[in-house]
């Protein structure tokens, strides 16, 4: 088998310069690879085409439809109110770093950061002086106790921060067994 006399070494050129010795010969990059750097370029003039001006698929869309989904499913968790789900909600990640935001701005001065207490009653005994379930601590938190100096949170909080705070304060907390 001979070489094919087109790509012989001897035939093709020498570049004019030279990099430590060592002479570089001027030949065509291989058609494979030229298919592949044209059609990445059609690829990405018609992705751009695609997703910028035609918008056939709206990522935004989507994505607000999924927080809407979720806010619904957190709601409807949020509007039921029994010691099982409260006790869930307490475990639930998203619930307890609401309930943190909602208590650092509206409990953290009487009850202090660490719910430890301080103008107002610790938070993280085991027994509570107004009742030890979830439901106990959601009427004290809505009601207040005025006798005490608590103001009634309820119709400043609404049910949804009250059920978070409530979640970040049980989470301080083990829950019950068969509860998680």
């Amino acid at each position: 088998m001979t070489p094919d006399p087109k790509h012989d070494p001897k035939e093709d050129p020498v570049r004019h310069h030279v990099f430590d010795g060592i002479a570089e010969y001027d030949r065509r990059l291989p058609n494979w690879w030229l298919l592949t750097f044209y059609g990445a370029i059609i690829f990405a003039i018609a992705y751009w085409f695609d997703r910028q001006i035609f918008a056939r698929t709206d990522d935004a869309k989507d994505i607000q439809a999924e927080i809407a989904r979720i806010d619904a499913v957190k709601l409807a968790a949020a509007g039921t109110r029994d010691d099982p789900t409260l006790w869930k909600m307490s475990r639930n990640p998203a619930f307890v770093t609401a309930g943190a935001d909602t208590y650092k701005n509206t409990c953290a001065s009487c009850h202090g950061n660490e719910l430890k207490g301080g103008v107002g009653p610790s938070l993280v005994d085991a027994v509570w002086i107004h009742g030890s379930k979830p439901l106990d601590l959601i009427a004290t938190v809505e009601n207040g106790v005025p006798a005490k100096g608590m103001p009634t949170w309820g119709p400043l909080l609404g049910s949804k921060k009250i059920n978070e705070v409530t979640a970040f304060i049980l989470s301080h907390h083990p829950a019950p067994s068969g509860t998680e």
